[in-house]
């Protein structure tokens, strides 16, 4: 079996609070393989944008194992985050916070050439950002826009190329169609997949869409308050979810067939805190199959072939 490109093994990141101890990502491990798609879904708060913070060092973990292509990256010094910067690269939610309001398109995309001095002349750069645009599809005359100017698909095309910029071989796209209206999601998730062919580009995206992730993704792992609940390769997952709460989160996925309506499954309950939360599984609280064993510590176990679940009672409540 070839060597994934990524792998987070028992990737924890907490954060000390005035109350405790936040386990924003606790014990979280999977596999990206290279040209690859893993969507990373769950409700606002579950932990998945710092997951895929930490795996990129723009957070710096708390314990466990981050590899990309075999090589274990979790600690580096100055020069080897320098290297690992121009391989794994971000596109963020907020298309305009994440630019800056004082830079034109050009400049934008032009900033990351510079600094990076792979190139020997003005003219060079000059290039680059010119194919830059090109590829991402900004019309010329827009070069020297300021991002109030644009609206928020033009934006976003801009936070692509700049993250595109060094060649990169990973990139986090974080909620990234979430604050664009519909049709311009469409524009975008279809420029990300063109990209992903062309160049062979490895995703972790994240999202709370479903209908998104289940567009653009090759496998699928499902988070609740900083654990994975379940991994499933995406096809499978929608056909046959096997946690509570993946179940939960499906049912809630409108349906256009008014001749076989589904049912919506509405959780009850208090949400576990996050900060030093108990021993045990932490969807208990809220999920109507819950019983003594469920707080025990709970581990993901291949029900199906690359099925995982994290549910004591998934293989019974399935018929498994």
């Amino acid at each position: 079996m070839s060597t994934p490109m990524i792998e987070v093994r028992h990737l924890k990141k907490y954060f000390d609070t005035p109350k405790g101890t936040l386990h924003a990502v606790d014990d979280v491990t999977f596999k990206i393989g290279k040209g690859k798609t893993m969507g990373v879904v769950g409700e606002s708060g579950c932990g998945k944008s710092t997951l895929g913070r930490t795996m990129i060092h723009l957070l710096e973990s708390t314990d466990g194992q981050i590899l990309m292509n075999g090589e274990d990256i979790t600690r580096v010094d100055k020069k080897q985050l320098h290297e690992i910067n121009e391989k794994m690269q971000i596109v963020f939610q907020d298309p305009y916070s994440s630019l800056n309001p004082r830079q034109t398109v050009e400049e934008i995309i032009r900033e990351p050439l510079t600094l990076s001095r792979r190139y020997k002349s003005r003219a060079e750069i000059d290039e680059k950002t010119e194919d830059l645009m090109h590829l991402v599809g900004i019309d010329e005359r827009l070069r020297h826009a300021y991002p109030h100017e644009l609206d928020g698909g033009r934006r976003q095309r801009v936070g692509i190329a700049r993250a595109l910029s060094l060649n990169p071989e990973f990139i986090v796209c974080d909620e990234p169609v979430s604050a664009l209206d519909v049709s311009i999601q469409a524009q975008v998730l279809n420029l990300l997949q063109d990209l992903q062919e062309k160049q062979g580009l490895t995703y972790m995206f994240v999202t709370h869409d479903l209908s998104v992730v289940r567009h653009i993704s090759d496998d699928i792992c499902v988070m609740y308050l900083g654990q994975l609940v379940e991994t499933s390769p995406a096809k499978e997952l929608f056909i046959r979810p096997l946690h509570p709460y993946t179940k939960a989160l499906l049912s809630a996925i409108p349906s256009t067939d008014i001749h076989h309506p589904h049912e919506r499954i509405h959780l009850k309950g208090e949400i576990t805190s996050p900060i030093d939360p108990k021993p045990g599984c932490r969807f208990a609280a809220r999920c109507p199959y819950a019983c003594d064993a469920c707080h025990q510590p709970q581990q993901l176990t291949e029900l199906t072939p690359n099925h995982f679940v994290s549910c004591c009672r998934a293989a019974e409540l399935n018929g498994l």
